[in-house]
């Protein structure tokens, strides 16, 4: 297991979600009300039946939704439990997703269009080194989507306090405030990996319709896109 791709404790903590990923509100609920935003953003960025590689796909949420809008995908993640839930859901939908338990180096030597990691580099113990090797996955000109929480007072209010504590919509000790990472440092991460911040969007509740959207307030959730 690759250092810079995967906490033990991490995958135990959600291997042991696998079985309650797919309620929508259950514990990932979170992901699920945000999932349609930001895989709209992404989509709206990439070609047509792009090969995509998901990185830390969990049981599939982000995997799923993007083959059914026609991307070739392949989701991979440590989480053994979970990798087993995202095929049986994807059996039962009947959607085309490729499912492999494993890490992001196990891919060296192959290319993808895009690349994405979804609500997982929080959680690594190295970032600098898992965005080099999600950009050394890419083809020429490939597109790297990374999305997670910005370090501020009102990420801890709402990620923390509020989602794990109060409301109780995430179990507590999900997240550690200080392994947030923002905008700047995703950035820098991105440049030292022989990419660029292409785009950036943030992703929050919409108060007026219900769900989420995307918009320019990147102070708790956002996603990036970048491009080498």
């Amino acid at each position: 297991m690759s250092g810079s791709q995967a906490s033990l404790d991490e995958v135990a903590r959600f291997d042991a979600l696998a079985g309650e990923w797919w309620d929508p509100l259950g514990p990932m609920r979170p992901l699920h009300a945000m999932n349609p935003a930001r895989i709209g953003w992404i989509d709206a960025r990439i070609g047509r039946g792009s090969r995509v590689l998901d990185v830390g796909c969990g049981a599939g949420l982000a995997a799923e939704a993007l083959a059914k809008l026609g991307h070739q995908v392949t989701g991979v993640d440590a989480a053994g439990a979970a990798i087993e839930a995202a095929r049986a859901h994807a059996a039962g939908q009947g959607v085309p997703v490729e499912y492999r338990e494993g890490l992001a180096s196990d891919f060296a030597g192959q290319r993808f269009d895009v690349v994405t990691a979804l609500e997982v580099i929080e959680h690594v113990p190295d970032p600098q080194g898992f965005v080099a090797e999600l950009a050394g996955l890419l083809v020429p000109g490939g597109r790297l989507f990374l999305s997670t929480l910005n370090r501020t007072r009102r990420s801890w209010a709402t990620a923390i306090l509020g989602a794990e504590y109060v409301l109780r919509m995430l179990p507590a000790g999900t997240h550690d405030w200080k392994k947030f990472l923002s905008p700047a440092e995703i950035d820098a991460l991105l440049r030292n990996s022989g990419m660029r911040m292409a785009d950036i969007t943030g992703i929050a509740p919409d108060l007026l319709r219900g769900g989420w959207k995307c918009g320019r307030d990147v102070g708790v959730n956002y996603l990036v896109m970048g491009q080498g």
